[in-house]
């Protein structure tokens, strides 16, 4: 008898979907990644020219420091208002 193991793997994009419209992609991937735009877009969907290409430990880990590099950013600005 066959046991099949479904792996439930999340993507980081979905893993980020409440705050995907709210973020602007393209100025975390140039300011932390120095990367374009759709370097980041492609990553965060998992695919390049049609392969799987996700983030490795260390992109996850900068991506990671962006987000509470931002968080930071906007508590302070919101403390000041």
């Amino acid at each position: 008898m066959e046991i099949i193991v479904k792996q439930n793997r999340e993507t980081v994009k979905q893993k980020m979907s409440d705050i995907l419209l709210d973020v602007s992609w393209a100025k975390i991937s140039e300011r932390y990644f120095e990367k374009s735009r759709s370097w980041l877009y492609h990553k965060m969907d998992g695919m390049n020219n049609g392969k799987p290409d996700d983030f490795n430990e260390a992109e996850k880990e900068t991506l990671r420091n962006a987000l509470f590099d931002l968080s930071k950013r906007i508590h302070k600005c919101a403390e000041s208002i």
